[in-house]
């Protein structure tokens, strides 16, 4: 089937980025990452369109147009652990200039990324470097939006699904998030009870799911626990859910690993995909 088979939400927190920093207790998150690539890629995907958190747009929605995606990836906060890794990853530009057109025609603004000396930023790079070591997929990257809101959002994911269906890519969606996201110093700090709370009650649902119910709850979800840019790519990856959904696919969900910390944040790798969708 064409169309978005497969949605998931990853970490990406740098000290994933390199085995000598990553602490035991995340651990789990890279040996969660590596399994679901492999399971993903065994699907024979087109490619991943990947939401970062770390990617910020204040006003418009963007997809990367390049037919290469190439540069060196420092993570500008941490650059202490990330300081500089090279990335080459095929882009898309088909895919990506059909999504930026679709998005404008449902009224949400949307621009071209077409700049030669774009660099990801490190929300994109790290995940992907787990999911797709050798980088077999294209690759696609989209923004959060500061001023567009959980439902805008969530009608974004819903074009991304559409697009690919309407272009016969199979497509795996891919949330670079955590979900709490109240941080303080020290990674080895836990969430609040209560966040962690919301975090089971988000997994839960999703595991089971129920996406329509999980959208009913975002807004207060996302306040309650602190969510990481408000929710908003949460909102887009379960945009996707819905209009997979919609087509008439039953979910098969899960959680790989177990739920891990960094700094206050709640950190899960969940998946969703169609079932008999090849994943």
């Amino acid at each position: 089937m064409s169309g978005i088979f497969a949605a998931i939400t990853v970490s990406h927190v740098p000290t994933l980025s390199r085995a000598e920093i990553t602490p035991d207790f995340q651990r789990t998150l890279i040996d969660a990452e590596q399994r679901l690539g492999e399971k993903l890629r065994a699907a024979k995907p087109d490619l991943w369109v990947i939401a970062s958190t770390h990617w910020v747009s204040t006003f418009n929605w963007f997809a990367t147009c390049q037919s290469v995606h190439q540069g060196i990836c420092v993570a500008d906060e941490a650059p202490d652990l990330l300081p500089g890794v090279p990335y080459r990853y095929r882009g898309d530009p088909e895919f990506a200039g059909a999504l930026v057109a679709a998005w404008n025609a449902a009224d949400i603004p949307a621009v071209r990324n077409d700049s030669p000396h774009y660099a990801w930023d490190y929300g994109t790079y790290v995940p992907l470097s787990h999911l797709d070591p050798r980088a077999e997929l294209a690759v696609v990257g989209v923004p959060t939006v500061l001023m567009a809101n959980l439902e805008e959002s969530r009608r974004a994911g819903a074009a991304i699904h559409d697009t690919a269906r309407r272009l016969g890519r199979r497509a795996v969606f891919v949330a670079s998030t955590a979900l709490s996201h109240a941080l303080v110093r020290g990674r080895h700090h836990m969430p609040t009870f209560e966040r962690i709370a919301l975090d089971r009650r988000f997994i839960d649902l999703m595991t089971a799911g129920k996406i329509a119910e999980l959208l009913d709850w975002l807004p207060q979800f996302s306040r309650e626990s602190a969510a990481e840019m408000g929710g908003r790519v949460l909102a887009t990856m379960l945009g996707c859910l819905e209009a997979m959904q919609q087509d008439g696919g039953a979910l098969a969900c899960e959680m790989i690993g177990d739920y891990a910390q960094s700094s206050g944040s709640g950190n899960a790798t969940l998946c969703a995909t169609v079932a008999g969708g090849g994943a």
